[in-house]
């Protein structure tokens, strides 16, 4: 099994009061940095760590231009929003349980920057998905979207991502895949 985490702005908040009283720049206003409905996917898998590039890159969507938004191409995540993030997103890539107890679904938190006077709050999702590899990934799609639970498969260069309801065995989606030259599951 393998693990990506998609990271979502929720929401931001912003105390004017506790600007103009504490901050340097009183009207300094909310964050510029992210933009709520922002979404960022973390891989690593392959030559792909997005972790220790502080995310630089793995921004998907915004209605915002890409090159202003922490985590695009051209500005690495935010450092105080990576403090607080860094840690969960770690956790999930890893395929550990994110927040088991607090949260109502152990893969799933909600935690926010610690910038007291505009915080973003973020949802931080671990995705779980299974990797094959086949000479003709086109007929593995095909023969893997037959099988009752697979919900998407995504082709990438050399091999397929197959993301599933959690009862789906390894040894279903073998036996559906076994036809296309596959025989090992990552």
């Amino acid at each position: 099994m393998q693990h990506k985490v998609k990271l979502t702005v929720l929401d931001k908040k912003l105390y004017p009061e506790l600007q103009r009283q504490y901050c340097a720049d009183p009207d300094s206003g909310a964050c510029p940095c992210y933009h709520i409905g922002d979404e960022f996917i973390f891989e690593r898998y392959g030559d792909r760590d997005d972790f220790w590039h502080m995310g630089l890159g793995t921004l998907t969507r915004t209605a915002a231009d890409p090159d202003t938004v922490a985590g695009g191409a051209k500005m690495p995540h935010c450092s105080e929003a990576w403090d607080a993030i860094s840690r969960y997103i770690y956790t999930g890539l890893q395929g550990g349980s994110i927040m088991r107890g607090w949260m109502n679904d152990e893969r799933v938190m909600i935690t926010c920057c610690s910038d007291g006077t505009r915080p973003v709050i973020f949802r931080i999702e671990r995705i779980d998905y299974r990797v094959m590899r086949a000479e003709d990934t086109n007929a593995l799609r095909k023969a893997l979207l037959g099988v009752d639970g697979v919900t998407e498969v995504r082709l990438r260069e050399g091999f397929a991502e197959i993301y599933t309801e959690d009862s789906i065995t390894d040894e279903t989606l073998l036996a559906a895949a076994r036809p296309c030259g596959v025989t090992a599951i990552e």
